[in-house]
């Protein structure tokens, strides 16, 4: 089963000096339009070298629309080594309503 991080435990995570890895599944416009600084927009096309490039142990937590896409990416994430991949509840948007000074674009 997917392990999942409450919108508040990823910010937190997110501001701290041992900050995760966060990625974004969504697609490449929505990402231009407004992302997690700092996250890494993740697509079939850098995935494998995404999971071959991360150490195992990292924290990595995975962001989509609303949080529902990002279960199954983290699940995939953990079944090729990433052991601590998580989704994040709520998704960008949630992120995007409670934090919106916490949003970058392109």
């Amino acid at each position: 089963m997917t392990q999942e991080i409450t919108l508040l435990d990823a910010h937190q995570q997110w501001a701290s000096d041992a900050a995760p890895i966060i990625v974004d599944i969504r697609d490449a416009q929505s990402f231009a339009q407004g992302h997690i600084p700092g996250s890494l927009q993740l697509n079939n096309d850098n995935v494998a070298e995404f999971i071959s490039n991360t150490d195992g142990g990292a924290q990595v937590i995975v962001v989509c629309y609303h949080g529902i896409s990002s279960q199954q990416a983290a699940s995939v994430l953990q079944q090729n080594g990433l052991t601590n991949a998580v989704s994040m509840q709520g998704g960008f948007t949630a992120w995007q309503m409670q934090f919106p000074d916490d949003v970058e674009a392109n």
